[in-house]
This record gives structure tokens, sequence and C-alpha cells, in this order.
């Protein structure tokens, strides 16, 4: 399930933009020789926030290194609490390294390094170049701005964040090929509580990543249990196949037929399915409702008995038909829904992609019905 946002959440700051705030501190560490209690930094919108500057363990306010804490604010965020530290240095305009863009000399072309805790790419897929730190465009591009506004000389940054590998086993970064630590992110610079489009940015992400190294065979699951089963059954395939799409089914479809996906293989339960055998592949519980139309059908292309029909029309509930089904001894109807969901996908899909629908139970512990 996507998650959803409740009223009056307090928001934080993005990895970006605290990277940029720390890396601002230590600029001006470096130029005017004392590193700055507090600092301001400009957010992709033209606004302005100010933060606290710290220092790292041994650091000096005479150096040029410094630590912005990031508060994620009231989103259940891994990274909350880290210390997004910045090193600065003077560097040789005419040395090579990781550049920012643009050329000449000067801070556009700083030289942007990952330090400890901070990942590097390895895959393509991301945007980003691989072997380079995991920087998103949007962070690199602001780091590069709060930089300008202290010195327009070239400089060496070393971004680090003391534990960031063990925050990154919380994230998929190893399946996108980000090793050694967390991504530094963000879009807005603001980090807004369970965002439904930061979960849509990831799962595209996901599959991006997976059809650019060349991986034909995806396997979506719309949830932690499904996605557990799907990889349990299909151990054969590579981690970076499997994409839990939450609600965002018709993103992730999309997003494989782009990639140039052969096989799609989706792992779901019976409520997901059968809000997509509605033609729903946006389907979270507040946007959809079951469809009892579609249960009766399914019943009676199946032939199904008394109290499975009945509790197609009957229930409010996928879990209820699904339950009836079992409690029949009789799954046919519920393999007519995955029949019907994998229709719906196979034209999002655009016909090009072999697809199948697996029904697993709401333990997913196994799959009790398929396409």
């Amino acid at each position: 399930m996507s998650p959803t946002r409740p009223k009056g959440l307090r928001n934080g700051w993005t990895t970006g933009t605290c990277a940029a705030a720390a890396a601002k501190a230590a600029a001006i560490g470096l130029v005017t020789g004392r590193v700055p209690d507090e600092v301001d930094v400009a957010l992709p919108d033209g606004r302005r926030v100010s933060f606290a500057v710290e220092l790292p363990p041994g650091g000096r306010r005479e150096g040029a290194s410094a630590v912005v804490v990031k508060d994620a604010g009231d989103d259940p965020d891994c990274t909350d609490g880290a210390r997004v530290t910045a090193e600065v240095a003077a560097t040789d305009p005419a040395g090579g390294g990781v550049t920012g863009g643009g050329a000449g000399g000067g801070v556009e072309d700083s030289l942007l390094v990952a330090g400890e805790g901070v990942g590097t790419v390895t895959m393509p897929g991301l945007g980003l170049v691989v072997g380079q730190p995991a920087i998103n465009p949007v962070p690199r591009r602001m780091i590069l701005e709060s930089l300008a506004e202290v010195t327009p000389d070239r400089l060496l940054v070393t971004l680090s964040v003391p534990g960031g590998d063990r925050m990154a086993l919380k994230t998929t970064n190893a399946r996108l090929g980000i090793v050694g630590g967390i991504s530094i992110l963000g879009t807005t610079g603001i980090v807004r509580p369970f965002s439904t489009a930061a979960f849509r940015a990831s799962v595209a992400q996901q599959v991006d990543v997976a059809c650019a190294v060349g991986e034909r065979h995806l396997v979506l699951a719309t949830g932690s249990r499904s996605e557990a089963a799907a990889m349990r059954m299909l151990a054969h395939l590579p981690p970076v196949c499997f994409v839990e799409v939450g609600d965002y089914t018709g993103v992730a479809l999309g997003r494989a037929a782009a990639g140039g996906a052969r096989k799609v293989t989706m792992v779901a339960m019976a409520g997901k399915i059968a809000k997509l055998a509605a033609g729903v592949t946006m389907t979270h519980f507040h946007r959809s409702k079951v469809d009892n139309g579609v249960l009766a059908s399914a019943a009676a292309a199946a032939g199904a008995g008394p109290a499975v029909s009945a509790a197609a029309t009957e229930t409010a509930t996928a879990r209820h038909f699904f339950e009836a089904c079992v409690a029949a001894g009789d799954t046919a109807p519920l393999h007519e829904l995955c029949v019907l969901a994998a229709s719906v996908c196979r034209d999002r899909l655009g016909g090009e992609v072999d697809f199948e629908m697996w029904m697993v139970d709401f333990e997913g512990r196994d799959v009790v019905a398929r396409s």
C-alpha cells in the first residue's frame, strides 16, 4: 500500500538540502577561517532556510569541515538524525575528478567526492554516472549554487554520513547498485511525510535500473509479503528484478514497457488483483473500491457454487471473497480474477510484453491462483 499523509505532520529536510548547507558552511570556514554557527541555503523554489552548524569529531571552528544534522520532520526516514558532513579544500582548476557540470575551473566545476557513508553508483539507469557518488541532480545543483554564494573558486568537497552504510541497509540502494552508503537525494529540498510522490518516483527508478542493466524479466509485487513470496519462488532472478510497486502498478508497467522488458510477473493478493481486474491500476484503497460486479463475473465464469457467488455480491472486501473460495475448495474464481487482471495489465504494457499474474495468500506463503 502506498503511504498516505495524515494531516498536521511536520515537514523535514532532504539529505540534499543538508549537504548543501554543510558544504556552504565548510566553504565559509575555508574562505574566512571560521565555520559559522548557522548557515542559510536556497531551496529549488527560491525560498531560503537556515540550519545550525555543528562540527565533526575533532573539528575546529577555524577549520573547513561542517556538519548539519538531518531533521526529517515526522517522516519515518531512516536518515533522520544523520550527521551530513562536508569537508572542503581548494583544488587545482586543471585537475580531474567528479564534476558538478560546467567547465572553466570555477565553482561549477567543483569536485564532489563520496566519503564515508555516501554511496557510489555501480549500475546505469539512475541518471548518474557509474563510478561517481550517488548525489542526485537537484542536490548536486543545490550544493554547487551554495558554494558559489561563498566563492567563485573550484573546490574539492567530500561529503560523508557516518553510519550511512548501516542506514542504506534499510533502503533499496543495494538493488539499485548503490554501494557503500546512502544517496544524497531530494527534488524540492523538503521531506513531506509519507509522500506518495516519493514512493512513485522510487518505483519508476527501480524499474529503470533493472531495465538499464539488461534484465528483461521483471517481478512486480504490491507489498512486502507478496515481494518476499516472489523472491522466494523466483530465487533464480537477481534482486534488481524485484520491485515493490505498492499502488503504482500502472507506473511500473509503463516504465517496464518503455525500458524494454520482455516478461513481467506480478505477485499480489486478492484485493489488489480484484481492483486491477476492474481496470484500476492506481489501487489505493481510498481511490478505488472492490467492484462486486467483477467478483460476480469471475464466480460465474468459473461456475462457482452458491456460497462463493453470494460472497461475490455481498462482500465489501476481496478478502472475504478469497476466503469463501478457499473454504469451498474452489479456487477457479480466483484464477478468473487473475485472468481478468492480466488482461488489463497486458493492455497497459501495449501487448509487446509477456505478462503473468500470480495470486498469493494473505500470509504470502503460497500461490493460490495464476493467469
